[in-house]
């Protein structure tokens, strides 16, 4: 495979835009977008035939040494691909296509600047699941936030406005920590690589900087999760925002900051995450019940559906915050699940909202026997929700408590309770779309064309498919997995603190140089987490307490 094919894969979105200011046929320019979208998702196919599932390493690497000159060093372009993010740009571009192929009918005036948004953001999402270098990651991170700003803006509900400009303050501000906190980074190291970082000593940064730094990191992706507190910006987002933009937000732009914990955050200072590992874990929970309660009580199908992505999210950081075998690989695969899931439940949404414009649930009745094609997607969408066996929720929810459990006996009865609430809010939902006499809306719907019923049915066959087989996504997730297991283990916190002091490990060959030697088996989870602070297991000391002893 040539070593330029991620970085068409990355820009064909962009590439594909100077192309739709030659028409201004309408269905000419649904198409070509549909055309492009559907281009970056057939590219994704051939890296799964040639990708080495069992290496945890990067694969496809296509870099340019000293890409931009600057005054300390150059600055290189440096893409690649793990199996991780390699899920995450498959899914993301499945769905871009999808939804440029529901925006058909859902977007009704300036169709052109719509799709030139839409491909804009797909860029800047792969942008970000592809970048090795972190001012690289950085650039990419904020490319996507104005457009979709101004998709929901632009083509939402009557409080778009509101919505909108909220989604770019709590964007922006993070954003403004993590452009300090890698400025301040390179300062000290004097590389942007992000495989050097995961790697290198940080003994030269002093304990109390690099405490400041993951804070500045860990605000801004916690804003793009969103964890607990830092959610109150999502559900106004969703109830306002296009079927397109609710869509690529549950399903896409919520995974990237969970991404970024596992790409950066946890790579570079996995000693301050150890030690407020605790912390973060309980706003994981708290955002897990939080989000099940407040969605038991909604009134609005959107609203109801973000707070579930709400819990579904906490579900997902938990986890990987539980560093255990099960655990990490439960919440990525759950991430992944999530956005097949909360993608299907948009559609649907959208769809109804194209035919009655309203969200309320009280404002359905009886699609059962109205609208029995519908009403399959959305019990099929809901019991995944909810976590049925045989669906694709069960799976990844099933792992991150087995995982949970084995970290904490309360953290994991908290979240336990949260899957009751999701089966009480979920059929609830059910409830009111599906059963009783179909009213005056419910029974004048217009039955889904043959476009519609091809988005539900690819979505709802890749919730079965891997509800009943998820080992087609585990056997990629599990090398990365065993990465960030590794990182955070006694024996690389031991090496990257006495790298740099004589006599220690100065004339010893490293084991852990780069993320190719970090997917080897990981060692027991009480002997990988016996080193750090915030670890649960009382009478235990820091490598760094160690290291001075």
């Amino acid at each position: 495979m040539p070593q330029y094919y991620l970085s068409i894969l990355l820009f064909l979105p962009v590439i594909g835009i100077p192309f739709l200011f030659f028409s201004k046929n309408e269905k000419w320019i649904r198409l070509w977008s549909s055309i492009v979208t559907l281009g970056v998702f057939a590219m994704t196919i051939p890296l799964f035939l040639e990708f080495l599932k069992g290496d945890s390493g990067f694969q496809f690497t296509h870099r340019i040494w000293n890409f931009l000159q600057l005054q300390s060093g150059g600055l290189d372009y440096h893409i690649a691909i793990d199996g991780f993010s390699l899920l995450l740009v498959t899914m993301s571009a499945l769905l871009f296509f999808l939804s440029a192929l529901s925006a058909f009918s859902n977007v009704k005036h300036r169709i052109k600047e719509f799709f030139i948004f839409l491909l804009l953001v797909e860029t800047g999402v792969i942008g970000v699941f592809l970048s090795v270098n972190l001012i690289q990651f950085y650039v990419f991170w904020e490319w996507m936030v104005l457009p979709f700003t101004l998709m929901v803006g632009i083509w939402g509900e009557k409080g778009r406005i509101k919505a909108a400009m909220k989604y770019l303050v709590f964007s922006f501000t993070g954003s403004v920590f993590m452009l300090a906190s890698i400025l301040v980074l390179y300062h000290y190291t004097h590389t942007f690589d992000l495989e050097e970082l995961a790697v290198v000593s940080l003994n030269s940064i002093p304990a109390n900087i690099k405490f400041w730094l993951f804070v500045g990191f860990s605000f801004a992706f916690a804003i793009k999760v969103p964890l607990f507190p830092f959610h109150t910006w999502m559900p106004d987002v969703h109830e306002e925002a296009p079927t397109v933009g609710s869509v690529d937000l549950a399903g896409i732009l919520l995974k990237i900051g969970l991404f970024a914990y596992v790409r950066v955050a946890i790579p570079l200072f996995p000693q301050v995450f150890l030690e407020y590992r605790n912390l973060l874990t309980a706003l994981a929970v708290a955002g897990i019940v939080y989000g099940a309660l407040v969605a038991l009580t909604q009134k609005n199908s959107k609203r109801l559906v973000a707070f579930s992505s709400l819990s579904h999210m906490g579900f997902c950081i938990l986890g990987i915050l539980t560093l255990t075998e099960e655990g990490v690989a439960g919440g990525m695969l759950q991430m992944v699940n999530h956005g097949f899931t909360s993608g299907l439940l948009f559609f649907i949404l959208g769809f109804l909202h194209e035919r009655t414009g309203t969200n309320e649930l009280k404002d359905y009745s009886g699609l059962a026997k109205s609208a029995p094609f519908l009403a399959v997607a959305i019990g099929l969408a809901a019991f995944a929700s909810a976590g049925l066996p045989g669906t694709n929720g069960f799976v990844g929810e099933f792992l991150v408590l087995i995982g949970t459990f084995k970290y904490s006996l309360l953290y994991g009865f908290l979240a336990g309770t949260a899957v009751i609430f999701a089966a009480g809010y979920m059929l609830y939902f059910a409830r009111n779309l599906l059963f009783g006499e179909p009213n005056s809306l419910s029974s004048g719907l217009s039955p889904l064309n043959f476009r519609e019923k091809f988005i539900v049915s690819l979505v709802a066959g890749i919730i079965i498919l891997t509800g009943i087989f998820p080992n087609i996504l585990l056997d990629y997730l599990k090398p990365s997995a065993r990465v960030v297991l590794n990182l955070t283990s006694k024996q690389a916190l031991q090496e990257r603190a006495f790298l740099e002091q004589e006599g220690t490990l100065k004339n010893t060959k490293k084991q852990f140089i780069n993320y190719r030697t970090l997917g080897v088996e990981p060692p027991s989870y009480e002997d990988r987490i016996s080193s750090g602070r915030g670890t649960g297991i009382p009478g235990k000391k820091t490598v760094s307490q160690e290291a001075e002893e």
